[in-house]
């Protein structure tokens, strides 16, 4: 069975009507012209059957049946409007906050100065932080648990969408009293991949990229220390534990005072790209959008020649 029920502008057009008496003035208060109006108003009378406003040179008049659906014409008008502030108030709250999952160095390194000029921008926006592996990004996006994602490693994780936000070098470092922190010339990439190493947890970037770039040469050995978050990794190497593989980012300060060491490497290239990512069917809106606009303009650079 046809449903004989009138589109929204149609019905606002006829309570405009009943209240100005006019349809030439119901047509400028819609913004249209009153010849569309006219036809508007004729194919809602052709859809119910019914006259609904008797026109003269002085104005126009409900009609009997005109004055019946006007009053239901204003209750579905009424009932739209607090449908539609409804589904504004939905998007304001979806817009004041922000889920953010990012791996640690990026975490630790990046978003800090990141979300103080995002407070800036979206003073109201509450914003939260899972910080883990990229592994662990990927799975909180893929679950709908966050909103934007960032991630190290060599490519964009299955089932996202993402763009670089920044360029990043892993470093060998070692404390001062290791052999390899006096060491003249490089190490070669078959001893690095012999020698047990403070690394990160699989799933991380860096153990991505170092895994990768030390596939051609043995493998990694076995992991002196394994452990889950950048700052264990860097405090093992400070205390003289073993070499440590670690972002730039993150010894920037122990480099500077010499509690850690560059190791030079030979022959391997130790890069990565820091990206900003989100789930495909979900594109970046609201807050997440405005963070993604600041990453990606900001275009951060963090790579040393």
């Amino acid at each position: 069975m046809a449903h004989r029920v009138p589109d929204l502008g149609a019905l606002e057009l006829l309570l405009a009507v009943a209240r100005h008496g006019s349809l030439g003035r119901a047509a400028r208060e819609l913004g249209i012209s009153q010849p569309a109006a006219s036809g508007r108003l004729r194919s809602m009378e052709t859809l119910l059957g019914v006259a609904l406003v008797d026109r003269s040179p002085t104005g126009s008049r409900l009609t009997p049946a005109g004055v019946l659906v006007t009053d239901w014409a204003r209750r579905v008008v009424e009932a739209a409007e607090e449908f539609d502030a409804g589904a504004q108030a939905l998007r304001t709250h979806r817009d004041s906050r922000l889920r953010i999952a990012a791996s640690m160095t990026i975490a630790e390194y990046l978003l800090p100065g990141w979300l103080v000029a995002l407070r800036s921008r979206c003073p109201g926006t509450a914003v939260s932080l899972f910080a883990g592996n990229s592994a662990a990004v990927a799975e909180r996006l893929g679950a709908g648990e966050a909103d934007l994602g960032f991630v190290e490693g060599l490519r964009i994780p299955a089932g996202l969408d993402g763009v670089t936000v920044a360029e990043d070098r892993l470093l060998v470092v070692a404390a001062p009293g290791h052999p390899w922190a006096r060491r003249r010339t490089p190490v070669p990439p078959a001893e690095l991949a012999a020698t047990p190493l403070v690394l990160r947890e699989p799933g991380s970037g860096t153990r991505q990229v170092l895994d990768a770039a030390l596939a051609g040469h043995g493998g990694l050995s076995a992991p002196l220390l394994e452990l889950a978050s950048t700052t264990a990794v860097k405090a093992s190497a400070v205390s003289g534990a073993g070499p440590a593989v670690l972002s730039e980012l993150a010894v920037t300060e122990e480099l500077a005072a010499r509690r850690l060491v560059a190791v030079r490497v030979a022959d391997i290239a130790l890069r990565r790209s820091l990206r900003a990512v989100w789930r495909r069917s979900q594109k970046p809106a609201g807050a997440a959008r405005e963070l993604l606009s600041l990453t990606t303009t900001a275009r951060a650079t963090v790579t040393t020649p």
